[in-house]
């Protein structure tokens, strides 16, 4: 057989593409970037529905084309050995004839047929031309389909077969292959052929689009039964949850638009349950804030009126001092004091109800002072019922707004001194304001050594009309005295005590930035 080393190809064609695809690089670029944004866009403005259809075509079409290649590899691998074994029998078959050569008939059967040009053979060591090349010819490529005894792995071997089948797919026309095949039980017997790549192209080609069009159908068989399966168990459902906290949204007090659970046991059967039990919770919430809204109102108007009407029996009470009547005169007191409770609970409602409390106007201050003139309005020490001690250093300060802890530090103290005062029986009663500095911030400890604080009270201690101690309390003060020391960044918080009540507040100085 005729051996001609494949020319060697010119190179300008591939010299020009790479120029110009050089000198346009800049002007994709942007596009190409533009492409992806514009594609990221759309993508996200897709419902989930059309997302799930698209990725689930997608994957299947992924998997058909890990079986598309392998038998595109296979159908390469049987047309070539059916041209082996065709060439092998025509060898043969001369060898049939005198001289050992291809009968003119064969030869233009094996011509017009399987387009060979050119068949050797070697057989026991011995080699021998059964059709000889006609003319000149180029071999462009050489496939070796025998098994090897150092051949690769099976993967190896597969992956070479796909790259030598895409190769048929981009290769240029006109090419001449020569391809080499085991030939009998021996070893090293081959046999050779010499044909055109066309016809093996052309068969690629039409065996390609058949599988093709086969994967094609197959894909969106299989995409639309899992995309039905998926929008029956997961889409649908979370398009009725998502329209229903939509329609929710719109309304909330609306018991109507509450999500109706389907009963199912699954994961979405809990999510409905969950989001119908927070949609009852908050509408309720709603509905009970908005009947606070509209009883606070009237309290708010009831409270101005209320407390004129008290200031004057206020001020009526104060001229009984002067009657010199036993009787009046035990009794007075008592009334003052109650008159004087009521309006204080009109003034802490009236608080309460406001909008928010003024920022504080922080000063850095000696704390020791406050202290003491918060015990002198509160009426302390009282000479054998109730003690005051403030246990801390004079220079001790404080950065904080004046008016704010006082209010803050009242309220605790008065508190601490009705708790003993409704303590019957107790004659040594104490209420002890002790304070100190660590690092940026200021402790101070309220303690008193009365009844302490109920369990009851303290799950609710500082939600409004709920963790009052005291029987006709409203629970407005603590409430007020946290939301104060919290606008300056701080705690207010109950510590745990065997005897009496014991309150802290944690105080930080002002940021420095």
């Amino acid at each position: 057989m005729q051996r001609v080393l494949a020319e060697e190809k010119p190179q300008a064609a591939a010299i020009d593409d790479n120029v110009s695809e050089a000198q346009t690089s800049w002007q994709s670029g942007w596009s190409g970037s533009a492409l992806v944004r514009a594609a990221k866009k759309a993508w996200e403005r897709r419902g989930l529905p059309s997302k799930l259809l698209l990725l689930t075509a997608a994957f299947v079409l992924m998997a058909e084309a890990l079986i598309f290649l392998p038998s595109v590899a296979n159908y390469r691998v049987s047309w070539l050995a059916e041209r082996l074994t065709a060439a092998q029998l025509a060898a043969l078959a001369s060898e049939a004839f005198p001289g050992g050569e291809v009968p003119s008939a064969l030869r233009a059967d094996l011509m017009r047929t399987a387009q060979v040009r050119a068949i050797a053979s070697r057989r026991d060591g011995q080699r021998r031309l059964v059709l000889p090349v006609e003319g000149e010819i180029s071999i462009d490529a050489v496939y070796d389909l025998r098994s090897e005894p150092n051949a690769p792995g099976g993967i190896a071997m597969k992956l070479g077969q796909i790259r030598d089948a895409l190769g048929v797919f981009f290769a240029p026309d006109g090419r001449i292959i020569r391809v080499v095949g085991a030939s009998g039980s021996e070893s090293g017997d081959l046999i050779e052929i010499v044909i055109p790549e066309a016809p093996l192209k052309e068969a690629m080609f039409r065996y390609g689009l058949n599988i093709l069009g086969l994967s094609i159908i197959i894909s969106l068989l299989t995409a639309a039964v899992v995309y039905f399966a998926l929008s029956h168990l997961l889409v649908r459902p979370l398009t009725r949850i998502t329209r229903n906290m939509l329609h929710f949204s719109e309304n909330p007090e609306d018991p109507a638009r509450i999500m109706k659970a389907s009963g199912r046991i699954d994961e979405v059967g809990v999510a409905e349950r969950e989001l119908a039990s927070m949609q009852t919770e908050l509408a309720g919430l709603l509905a009970q804030k908005n009947r606070l809204a509209q009883l606070g109102l009237a309290v708010s108007k009831i409270n101005h009126d209320l407390r004129n009407m008290l200031a004057n029996a206020q001020l009526i009470s104060d001229r009984l001092v002067d009657v010199p009547d036993p009787t009046v005169q035990r009794f007075v007191p008592k009334l003052i004091a109650s008159l004087d409770r009521a309006i204080s609970f009109c003034n802490s409602s009236l608080q309460f109800g406001g909008a928010t409390e003024a920022a504080p106007r922080r000063e850095l201050m000696r704390l020791k002072p406050l202290i003491e003139d918060v015990a002198e309005s509160q009426g302390l020490p009282r000479e054998g019922q109730i003690a005051f001690v403030a246990d801390m250093e004079d220079s001790l300060r404080i950065d904080a707004d004046r008016d704010h802890l006082f209010r803050v530090m009242s309220n605790l103290v008065r508190n601490a001194m009705q708790a003993i005062e409704a303590n019957e029986g107790q004659a040594d009663g104490e209420v002890r304001v002790a304070a100190h500095r660590e690092g940026r911030k200021v402790i101070i400890d309220i303690t008193d050594n009365g009844p302490g604080v109920p369990l009851k009270a303290r799950e609710n201690l500082f939600k409004a009309f709920q963790g009052s101690t005291k029987k006709g309390g409203t629970g407005l003060g603590l409430v007020i005295a946290s939301e104060l020391v919290q606008a300056h960044g701080g705690t207010l918080s109950l510590m745990d005590r065997p005897n009496g009540a014991h309150f802290r507040i944690e105080l930080p100085d002002r940021s420095v930035h």
